[in-house]
């Protein structure tokens, strides 16, 4: 297991179980029928519209499940128990909504290719199988080890990997097909922003300003560090270098705030306040001793005034607002076109005797 890696979307999406669909193979796309379905065969467990589901396919998800159990060290489901019976559920319900969505994707014109498959791929292993930031990038081979090593960790292989992904790329280019033409317009923020206005205000922000500083524990130090500052001394390396305060880390820069609220919670002693805010812009202060030790400071911008709470201007908001109801309409319009799929297609879905779905309607035929 990798170390690095934790509770990422790869470990999530090449595991099997519970997520079948992005370890199962996509089936051959086959035309639809609006007629009723023939009687399922014997060597199949379900007709789908025109297209068979046969037991052979049905047998490679489940010893693909089986695999990945193995490989985990987990002990697979024993057939006739409550866990079995939801496994084998899961699976036949993946198989049936694998084969709408391929006849529905040749409907749609909608194809997958192999580089397509292999262009996802390759920004999983470059997201997930690289080198934490700061050391070496790692190598090619030693990207595809790392890949090679969860997959045997997860019991699958590099095939099962790739027809994932094709599942997946699949699904979304129908759902980016199927939305194509939703749009929202600035009439329908601004309804939006109207109706929910209490979502859109800001707090009162105090007097403040940005300054930088570098806190030592003694006089002559804080002195020597000034003079080096006035003779062009880097600020940032200096603070980096002698100041004992976290604010080192990012050069010494700090918001300071005349009065602590939540959007501007600083708020420094006395002596640290006075000479900030009295300093002109880019001016550095001569060692300002408080509880803290000793400081230099440096006003780098100029006092910004206190504002009044009030509301968030609806130009601030709108592209903010658009992106979200532009994704919460193709949600509602792919549900809409998946829910109507569905009826339709459980108008000609049959079932093989023992391999029906729990709870079936009364719109799906049971075939021997």
């Amino acid at each position: 297991m990798l170390g690095w890696l934790g509770d990422s979307y790869v470990m999530k999406h090449l595991r099997l179980v519970p997520i079948l669909a992005f370890v199962a193979v996509l089936a051959a796309a086959c035309g639809s029928s609006d007629s009723a379905p023939k009687s399922v065969p014997s060597d199949a467990i379900a007709v789908v519209g025109s297209d068979t589901i046969s037991k052979d396919e049905y047998n490679q998800v489940l010893a693909q499940a089986q695999r990945s159990y193995v490989a985990q060290k987990k002990p697979f489901p024993k057939a006739g128990t409550q866990v079995y019976g939801a496994l084998r559920a899961q699976i036949i319900q993946f198989l049936v909504e694998r084969s709408e969505y391929s006849q529905k994707a040749k409907d749609l014109g909608v194809k997958v290719t192999d580089k397509d498959i292999e262009d996802r791929l390759n920004q999983v292993k470059q997201q997930y199988f690289v080198n934490p930031p700061g050391q070496k990038p790692a190598s090619k081979a030693e990207i595809d080890k790392r890949y090679q090593a969860q997959l045997k960790a997860q019991g699958l292989t590099d095939q099962d990997v790739k027809d994932g992904i094709q599942a997946q790329l699949l699904r979304e280019k129908i759902y980016n097909e199927v939305t194509k033409d939703v749009k929202v317009s600035d009439d329908d923020a601004k309804k939006y922003y109207d109706d929910h206005k209490q979502q859109y205000t800001q707090p009162p922000q105090p007097e403040n300003r940005v300054v930088r500083h570098i806190l030592v524990k003694n006089h002559a130090l804080a002195l020597t560090i000034y003079n080096q500052l006035k003779k062009g001394a880097d600020f940032g390396k200096l603070a980096q270098k002698y100041s004992i305060d976290p604010s080192k880390s990012n050069g010494g820069i700090l918001t300071v705030c005349k009065e602590k609220t939540v959007s501007c919670p600083l708020k420094t002693v006395a002596p640290f306040e006075n000479t900030a805010f009295s300093l002109q812009t880019n001016e550095i202060s001569k060692p300002v001793h408080t509880q803290f030790g000793w400081h230099v400071i440096q006003a780098v911008g100029p006092v910004k005034p206190a504002k009044k709470a009030g509301s968030v201007p609806f130009d601030q908001v709108k592209p903010a607002i658009k992106q979200q109801l532009l994704q919460q309409n193709k949600q509602d319009e792919m549900t809409k076109w998946w829910n109507d799929q569905k009826k339709t297609f459980a108008k000609k879905t049959a079932y093989q005797t023992g391999y029906e779905p729990p709870a079936s309607s009364t719109t799906q035929t049971t075939t021997t």
